[in-house]
């Protein structure tokens, strides 16, 4: 079964034709495009680029088998806009002008990624206090607040200057427009999961006392002052899309409350999607999981903990005052909890991520009637049975487990990049240390 087939059209269920899918059907974007269905591989960071955070044929080869998933729209991974700020020491990032090769690469990754239907978008980020101390041991953010996890994995970050903002605003446009210049659809600009927009948000990390900080409005100015300075870098009819956390989850952080009242101000932005998720390093919803500290729950409505999907209810919720289309990410695993949310009118698209990495082609098994749940195998693994396992009471055993989890999705998209199959046999334990290998080796590989 061929991508564009798996894109456009109903499948067969013992012999018969199915009905076409709500999962099925088009949606189209302010800017005027058209996404082909309402899957989107949601952002998953690939860390497989060189010593100079240059693309190369592995993402190409990545997202050619990515582009039969049966998703409309891939998001890619983080594209860093700072590689003194890496999420890790392999990621793909753009400062200045770029080498012919490396634009080639990108050029490269964006047909393939297109080439069975879909369009895809780069993730464009900052990783700000998240930077691992591998890359920068002094890293900045809004204010010098370090990360409160254990092993000395992120350094002490510095405020940044008003002069640093601009530029980092400057080079998030930057960034949008070789995007353009080299085939891809749209970007999202990722304001969640702790990164540096992220870092601006939130009152726990931001405690600035002047135009960027303070009131929530102030502490929104970064976002908003990077979302126009991509839209006039880009035009108006290219995709812009912002990935925001219903909430980080923590006591004093940015709550939902405050999601509702940033979804307001984007309002009034050229924005095609917006993405509601959830959590950062510290507390890491986004896994489904709990971090070290106690969650603080949101005022949602009580359906939430009913759902399989972490943070439906928080999308239909910020739908209901969103003036863009809403997309809803994380946990998804059914087709009927999918068309339900798209139906119901929760979300307007559904992002699907780790179950990807261990069967590339699930979604199109869904919309084609092959299946009726996606797999993530990752989430299976464990370090080993009772207080060894991702519940456990002890904090680091509960951490080498989400990391290890982690960990082996990496694996199966390099893998996959490789033109190999996902190593299903693969242990929690020896992905974990196979991949803080690779990232010790890439790190110090690093050109500067």
């Amino acid at each position: 079964m061929d991508g564009k087939r798996r894109l456009g059209h109903a499948g067969e269920r013992d012999g018969r034709a199915t009905m076409t899918s709500i999962l099925e059907q088009p949606l189209d974007l302010p800017c005027g495009a058209r996404l082909p269905n309402r899957l989107c591989k949601a952002a998953m960071t690939e860390q497989l680029a060189g010593p100079l955070n240059c693309a190369d044929e592995r993402h190409a080869k990545l997202y050619e088998t990515w582009a039969g998933s049966g998703c409309g729209l891939l998001l890619t991974g983080n594209v860093l806009v700072d590689r003194m700020h890496l999420e890790s020491p392999g990621n793909v990032a753009i400062v200045g002008d770029q080498p012919p090769e490396h634009l080639a690469a990108l050029k490269a990754w964006s047909a393939a990624a297109k080439s069975q239907g879909a369009a895809v978008w780069m993730q464009i980020s900052h990783a700000g206090r998240q930077t691992p101390t591998i890359v920068n041991k002094t890293p900045v953010s809004a204010s010098d607040i370090q990360l409160a996890l254990p092993g000395n994995q992120f350094g002490k970050p510095r405020p940044m200057t008003g002069q640093e903002i601009q530029a980092t605003i400057a080079a998030f446009a930057h960034v949008a427009k070789v995007a353009k210049e080299t085939g891809f659809d749209g970007v999202q600009v990722h304001g969640a999961h702790g990164y540096l927009i992220s870092q601006f948000l939130s009152p726990r990390s931001n405690i600035r006392n002047d135009e960027y900080g303070g009131s929530l409005e102030n502490r929104a100015r970064f976002l908003l002052e990077t979302v126009d300075a991509v839209r006039a870098a880009v035009g108006p009819d290219f995709g812009v899309g912002v990935k925001l956390n219903s909430a980080d989850f923590q006591q004093g952080g940015f709550s939902f409350e405050d999601c509702i009242q940033v979804v307001e101000w984007l309002n009034e932005k050229s924005i095609d999607l917006l993405e509601i998720s959830g959590g950062n390093y510290e507390q890491p919803a986004l896994l489904g999981i709990e971090g070290m500290q106690a969650r603080e729950e949101q005022a949602v409505r009580a359906s939430t903990k009913a759902r399989e999907a972490y943070f439906v209810d928080y999308a239909a919720m910020v739908r209901e005052r969103a003036k863009m289309p809403v997309m809803a990410t994380g946990g998804f695993r059914s087709r009927v909890a999918m068309e339900e949310t798209v139906s119901s009118g929760m979300a307007d698209m559904i992002g699907l991520g780790a179950p990807l990495c261990g069967d590339p082609y699930g979604p199109a098994r869904l919309l084609s009637g092959e299946s009726e749940r996606l797999e993530n195998h990752a989430k299976k693994m464990r370090l080993g049975p009772g207080f060894l396992g991702p519940n456990s009471g002890i904090g680091m055993i509960k951490m080498v487990n989400a990391l290890g989890q982690m960990a082996w999705n990496y694996l199966a998209i390099e893998a996959m990049a490789e033109g190999r199959q996902p190593p299903k046999a693969k242990g929690l334990l020896s992905s974990f240390m196979k991949h803080q290998a690779r990232q010790q080796k890439q790190a110090k590989a690093l050109e500067r």
